[in-house]
């Protein structure tokens, strides 16, 4: 085919050398004039954003919009839209828009034309992104530190990587509404109508509707009242169920469960794994560790590890982490192998990073560090659930039931939460005022024990989403294992 010469001399190939293409430009908006139906197959591929030359950035987007609202978008109805258009004067008027349709390559070759135009598009942004680094590298009055650097400029390569582009923009509302609904959709279908991902925990799953992406939870305790089992069994069930299926696209996406990343700054990850094997095998985890165990018991350890052994549970516990350092190995890892779920253990033991100075105070720190945890949700798409101390003013209350103002500077975590989650259990704290034996007190505190035995609570303190409430679950210390109550006793005593 001819290709038709650009006469704007500002984007002649002898003056200017940046990555694009006239020729495929033009090739792919006559395509489209020739042939509406071949905008379905190229719109995934490359949008108005990615053409060089502006007059052909908004003749696509006039021929987008057309289509899009189920109009003829031919050459005639956008030479009505361009005839009083001055900038098209200088590519030769509206005749430009006949002479595109005229010199129209093939249909089957728009696909090729429209990959090449985005692929331009990404090697114009990498040269901008570069130049951008390499200023900031070279200024030595920057207030970020080298280590800052990498990680901002990992971050916008990734976002460049996955989705073509560094700044997002405005979404319309229409494609926001289409996107509620397909979600609505997917929870109609799914078992148990879930909109999120199953912690497997079925009244924990009903007052949240799942783990819902770009979300982030703060599931908050004092010290032994298992927050760390409970993130723990959460992580564990929905990398145990992870399945992926292909789309009509045969894309591979995650259909149940998936991949997940357990940042744990406190415990190891041997320790991690104890936890995890003793709930599977249903040997209690300190036998484990001393060796304690039965030629029985053993078996069934080996058996569960094989068995678990290549779930998609992937453990970091690298101590003192930034949030700029957790963000940059979460992008890694999902760039790598794919991520459905972060889990932070815990909220209080990431520092701010190197930019944090002696003047910051703590809760400015925290803040940052919630406000990062929040943005990393929605970057990545996927739940983030962070652990947090509850302070000490629980213990100074007759009930010891946690409550939005315990949070430790609760004023960020709780603006910068979708949803605050604590988990309780009385039976801790009524074991530790055991009266004297023999006394009617103690029979009364036997009892009490026995009621309380092996149940725990989660207090949804905090929802966008939906409705707070308590939520009763079994509790297991042995195993440091949470599990669903029996039907009659989930709601007893709510």
């Amino acid at each position: 085919m001819a290709f038709i010469a650009d006469n704007d001399p500002g984007l002649s190939p002898e003056l200017d050398t940046t990555p694009q293409s006239a020729e495929a430009e033009q090739a792919l908006l006559g395509a489209l004039l020739y042939d509406n139906e071949i905008y379905h197959r190229i719109s995934g591929i490359v949008q108005a954003k990615h053409f060089y030359n502006p007059i052909h950035l908004r003749i696509f987007d006039s021929i987008s919009s057309l289509i899009e609202h189920g109009k003829l978008a031919d050459a005639i109805v956008l030479k009505n839209r361009f005839a009083q258009d001055e900038t098209l004067v200088d590519i030769g008027g509206v005749e430009y828009l006949a002479l595109l349709l005229d010199n129209a390559p093939a249909g089957s070759t728009a696909t090729e034309y429209a990959k090449l135009i985005f692929d331009l598009a990404m090697r114009r942004e990498l040269i901008r992104l570069g130049d951008e680094i390499k200023h900031e590298a070279i200024n030595t009055d920057s207030e970020e530190d080298a280590q800052a650097q990498i990680t901002n400029a990992e971050s916008q390569l990734y976002n460049l990587a996955e989705i073509g582009g560094t700044q997002s923009g405005f979404v319309t509302f229409e494609t926001a509404l289409i996107r509620s609904i397909e979600m609505a959709s997917a929870a109609f279908a799914r078992d148990g109508h879930l909109s999120g991902t199953s912690t497997g925990l079925i009244d924990l799953d009903r007052q949240l509707g799942g783990m819902h992406r770009s979300d982030l939870i703060i599931l908050a305790g004092r010290p032994s009242m298992g927050k760390t089992s409970l993130a723990t069994n959460i992580a564990f069930h929905i990398a145990k169920k992870y399945r992926t299926e292909r789309d009509e696209a045969g894309i591979e996406k995650t259909a149940e469960g998936g991949v997940v990343a357990f940042f744990s700054l406190e415990m190891s990850s041997e320790q991690l794994a104890t936890r995890l094997l003793a709930e599977q095998s249903t040997v209690p985890s300190h036998k484990i560790r001393r060796g304690d165990i039965t030629a029985e018991q053993y078996e069934h350890i080996r058996d569960s590890a094989d068995e678990i052994s290549r779930i998609p549970l992937h453990i970091d516990d690298t101590g003192g982490l930034s949030i700029g350092a957790l963000s940059a190995r979460a992008r890694r890892l999902k760039r790598m192998v794919g991520l459905d779920m972060i889990v932070v253990d815990y909220l209080q033991l990431l520092t701010g990073g190197n930019a944090m100075n002696s003047s910051t105070n703590r809760v400015q720190e925290v803040s940052m560090i919630t406000q990062g945890l929040k943005a990393l949700a929605k970057e990545l798409d996927v739940p983030v659930l962070a652990l947090a101390q509850l302070s000490r003013q629980v213990e100074q209350r007759d009930d010891k039931r946690p409550q939005l103002s315990d949070l430790r500077e609760s004023g960020s975590i709780e603006q910068d939460a979708d949803v605050v989650m604590f988990v309780f259990r009385e039976e801790y704290y009524v074991a530790r005022s055991e009266p004297s034996e023999g006394t009617e007190e103690h029979l009364q505190w036997q009892e009490e024990m026995e009621r309380l035995h092996g149940k725990a609570e989660v207090i949804i303190g905090k929802q966008r989403h939906g409705p707070i409430g308590t939520i009763k679950l079994s509790f297991n210390p042995e195993l440091t294992k949470f599990g669903n109550l029996a039907q009659d006793e989930r709601y007893e005593g709510m």
